[in-house]
């Protein structure tokens, strides 16, 4: 293993940065990793759904997964998302991150076959644990993306069994009574990181749930000062934890972006229609935007609405606009100038579909 695996402050899930002909952009990846730990964070976390992972094939999972330790040298940590629907494939890709030295491995709930919570733990979790030792494991509870949940009980029956091997939860189910109930079972011990940038802090502060950190997706954009927002947080800074979060509002709200506009029909009938563009799209319109990355997905992903990249680009402005040292690190490594790429129409546009 790269390192002891330490579940506290910002872990960055990383994206997976595509070339405009859709393979995976290396020198990107590169690039990105290092600006994330000149920004001061504690690990990156590759392949997971930020990552666009059920997308990736498992060469290429494997492929991201070697560049990250590569890059990452041991100079933070590596949480490498391994989790499947089939459990046979979940061990062969955590074993897999085990060998060329990942720190632990991040393992989502099995999605759309729909376990229980008894055969996730017993036919999933469990025999993952049995087959590849000595690797962390931690589960990632997301009931929104995978129709099923580890519940309560038998994360903390993994836990309290296995205390070295499942040190920590990441905890993306936006309830807080769900989350003080981890705490209460598992006990002082495990590691509770929100999935979810903008519950972190509620999350920190609860006293019936005392997390840790954040695997956070809007680190991509700002690690410098979601680090700089956590410590405070862990250093009872409160005043200084709120100036931040403050800050930092306008983007942490967009991980999903909703635009609501009205579709024409073929029989020329209109109706008015939500779309609900998620993560990663908004983060990679925004750093598209500003220059970090293009901003391919693969299908069936794609560029937003044209309203709704308005909603990304207005967001950065007001980052921006309150406080120009917060998207200000950008510059140096990414070789561009924030202010110039927020005023260009042009760049905004041809991100809209």
């Amino acid at each position: 293993m790269s390192g002891t695996f330490r579940p506290h402050g910002v872990w960055t899930a990383l994206v997976t940065p595509f070339s405009t002909d859709q393979q995976v952009d290396h020198e990107a990846l590169r690039r990105l990793i290092e600006f994330q730990l000149s920004e001061g964070v504690d690990g990156v976390v590759p392949c997971g759904t930020t990552g666009e992972s059920p997308t990736l094939s498992w060469q290429e999972h494997d492929a991201v997964i070697d560049a990250a330790v590569r890059v990452v040298e041991a100079r933070a940590g590596v949480l490498a998302g391994t989790g499947s629907n089939n459990t046979k494939e979940a061990i062969r890709g955590t074993a897999h991150a085990k060998d060329v030295g990942a720190t632990a491995a991040l393992l989502v709930d099995c999605y759309y076959n729909g376990p229980s919570s008894l055969e996730l733990r017993a036919e999933y979790y469990e025999r993952i644990l049995d087959e590849v030792a000595d690797i962390p494991i931690v589960p990632y509870i997301i009931p929104g993306r995978t129709g099923c949940e580890l519940s309560s009980a038998d994360l903390a029956v993994l836990h309290l069994n296995h205390p070295r091997r499942v040190p920590a939860v990441k905890q993306a189910t936006g309830d807080v009574d769900r989350m003080r109930l981890d705490r209460k079972l598992a006990g002082p011990a495990l590691g509770i990181l929100s999935g979810d940038d903008d519950m972190t802090l509620t999350m920190m502060r609860d006293p019936e749930i005392r997390a840790s950190g954040v695997i956070s997706v809007m680190s991509n954009l700002v690690p410098g000062t979601l680090s700089s927002m956590v410590r405070a947080q862990e250093a009872n800074d409160l005043e200084e934890t709120d100036r931040l979060a403050a800050a930092l509002s306008p983007i942490l709200a967009l991980v999903t972006c909703q635009v609501t506009s009205v579709r024409p029909l073929p029989n020329g009938q209109s109706v008015e229609v939500t779309d609900k563009f998620r993560n990663p799209v908004p983060l990679k319109t925004m750093m598209a935007g500003l220059g970090m990355i293009t901003s391919a997905s693969r299908a069936p992903l794609g560029r937003m609405s044209a309203a709704a990249v308005a909603q990304c680009r207005d967001a950065l402005r007001n980052v921006h606009s309150g406080d120009p040292a917060i998207l200000g690190p950008i510059e140096e490594p990414f070789d561009v100038r924030i202010g110039q790429r927020l005023g260009d129409d042009a760049i905004w546009s041809a991100l809209a579909r």
